[in-house]
């Protein structure tokens, strides 16, 4: 049994797809799990809730106020090990991003620690809608697991993205969230991030925008499924991940050094780094004065591509990933970097996108690799990218062992 003894709030809001909830709390209390309802409402006068109760064991919880003798808004949180919401409408959605507990359900998800995870339902359009939008990505960037509803036939006979996702579906994110998968035990990975400075003079330099947030994260992520983690960072203001063993660069050849040193050693390299490709060629040793000379052009040359430097240095056996990150064509500009720098997966991102910019917790991306996959990723959590990324690294290094492609 998949959820033994694994304490379970199910939170059902008003929609028409409240029906499915009973299937998945049929499901849950298969697999092993102690589930306690929560529906507001809405959700009532679409299922009832003795139905819930039946097939529980357990009350339902629907009032506040008459919840308010057990604190059931503190006691069920307190005790879950995760609460899944299924189905949850566009209004519990506002509500739980804005912070607004005018029920039961939304004031447990205030005093919520544990894993939260959340399956949207709602008619043609508004899951496209731009407050929606910006709820989710509020909701993704506080760790909430948000899952994609489905395309197809809705209630109201239009057609279009908002039908729940499939039972299977929260089962699976259920199940990673009370299991954090070690399926990386053995793995060694060199994870590059940030940007590089290159000195002008001893005051000034030249740089990029990136934060590092997503080469943190997908440390982090390395680091929690059981691999051994590396991380070269340029210069950031992120907190090293627990466990991480870190190395610090400065420089476009400091991180190519520090890269190289470790190429060895590692089964994967993944450069999220955004390395400057140029710098300057003679920076001044002394302070270059505003109202002097000097600035009236600066002598460029190009850095070393770290990126392919590693890819040719590599052996067979090795999984190298590097990043694009473009601001048009990026599906195109990334294909021709994974295939002119030799990686076996390319993810690209377009940064002036919304949601998807330098500095933002949130991304969506394209994955490319070097079987033709493409993968378009919606924006998301960089964290739960990160997964995303990995799974398919994780997919492409198998196949590196059975198999070993020729060097491109």
């Amino acid at each position: 049994m998949k959820f033994l003894g694994a304490r379970i709030v199910l939170g059902v809001s008003g929609s028409i797809a409240a029906y499915k909830a009973v299937g998945l709390l049929r499901s849950l209390i298969q697999e092993g799990a102690h589930v306690s309802v929560v529906m507001t409402e809405a959700a009532s006068r679409f299922v009832s809730p003795l139905t819930f109760e039946v097939l529980s064991r357990n009350p339902v919880s629907i009032n506040t106020f008459a919840a308010r003798e057990e604190m059931t808004h503190l006691s069920l949180p307190e005790q879950a090990q995760a609460i899944v919401v299924a189905p949850a409408t566009a209004n519990q959605l506002a509500k739980y991003a804005t912070g607004l507990a005018d029920d039961l359900l939304s004031t447990m998800a205030l005093t919520a620690t544990c894993p939260f995870i959340v399956a949207p339902a709602m008619d043609g359009g508004m899951w496209d809608h731009p407050a929606v939008q910006a709820n989710v990505a509020t909701l993704r960037r506080r760790g909430v697991i948000v899952l994609e509803p489905e395309d197809g036939p809705l209630a109201s006979g239009k057609v279009g993205k908002g039908r729940l996702t499939e039972e299977a579906v929260i089962l699976a994110a259920l199940e990673a969230a009370l299991a954090p998968r070690r399926d990386l035990v053995g793995q060694r990975m060199v994870i590059s991030a940030g940007p590089t400075q290159e000195a002008i003079d001893p005051v000034r330099f030249i740089s990029n925008r990136s934060s590092g947030k997503m080469g943190y994260a997908l440390a982090r992520a390395a680091r929690e499924r059981g691999a051994e983690v590396v991380l070269v960072t340029g210069p950031t203001a992120l907190s090293i991940p627990a466990g991480v063993e870190v190395q610090y660069v400065s420089t476009a050849e400091d991180m190519a050094k520090a890269m190289q040193s470790r190429l060895s050693w590692s089964t994967v390299v993944i450069m999220a780094a955004a390395v400057a490709d140029f710098r300057v060629a003679r920076p001044s040793a002394k302070k270059i004065k505003k109202c002097g000379t000097a600035w009236q052009h600066l002598d460029l040359e190009p850095t070393d591509d770290v990126l392919t430097l590693l890819s040719q240095q590599r052996s067979p056996s090795q999984t190298i990933v590097g990043f694009a990150a473009e601001t048009e064509a990026v599906a195109e500009h990334a294909a021709q970097k994974l295939k002119y720098k030799g990686l076996d997966l390319v993810v690209g991102n377009n940064v002036v996108e919304a949601g998807s910019g330098f500095g933002s917790d949130t991304s969506a991306a394209i994955l490319i690799d070097r079987e033709g996959r493409t993968t378009a990723i919606p924006v998301m959590a960089k964290r739960e990218l990160a997964d995303k990324i990995l799974d398919h690294v994780k997919l492409l290094h198998g196949h590196h062992k059975q198999s070993p492609p020729e060097h491109i």
